[in-house]
């Protein structure tokens, strides 16, 4: 276990069978269409890239960065897009893959401006779902696991950009802030 965290919450074999299972539900109830998966950078980035390898359909692969944390601990509650999608969304169905549910601010923000931008529906999917940090009304359609009110890192979510490259899914310890 890395040094900087209390403990580890999920192991490598974990969030691996994890995947496996979101991949099999998700192209069970896209088999027959053709959606657009956005990785929402950086954070899902190792997510997104384990979950489409392991999806049975066809799909096209995008990527936005955005940013409602910074260098900090908690979300500012402003999102901004740090770089947008290359792919239109007008009329797809359109798969949202995040590492973590937590305030919320930052999918509510993206839902709204794909369905401002045409998109025909948005469905999010994320690894982790932190209820107790939610700060507005949103829920992921699929999540893995919950985890508790700490803040977390490892397996792409990062500190300021450290602990990206963890196999795993730790709670990190604030006292190396």
């Amino acid at each position: 276990m890395h040094p900087h965290l209390k403990e580890i919450l999920f192991s490598r074999e974990q969030i691996e069978e994890k995947v496996k299972e979101l991949a099999k539900v998700v192209s069970n109830d896209y088999e027959g269409k053709y959606p657009l998966v956005v990785g929402i950078l950086k954070g899902s980035a190792m997510f997104t890239t384990d979950l489409i390898k392991e999806m049975s359909i066809d799909l096209e692969l995008d990527f936005m960065d955005v940013s409602s944390y910074g260098n900090a601990t908690e979300s500012s509650g402003e999102v901004r897009i740090l770089m947008d999608l290359s792919t239109p969304a007008v009329g797809r169905d359109i798969i949202l893959v995040e590492d973590i549910v937590d305030t919320g601010n930052t999918l509510k923000f993206l839902k709204g401006l794909l369905y401002e931008r045409g998109a025909k529906s948005v469905t999010i999917i994320s690894l982790l779902d932190k209820p107790d940090g939610r700060k507005v009304e949103i829920e992921a359609d699929y999540y893995g696991f919950i985890v508790p009110d700490a803040f977390v890192v490892g397996y792409g979510i990062d500190y300021a950009e450290k602990y990206r490259s963890l196999p795993y899914i730790g709670i990190f310890n604030q006292e190396f802030l």
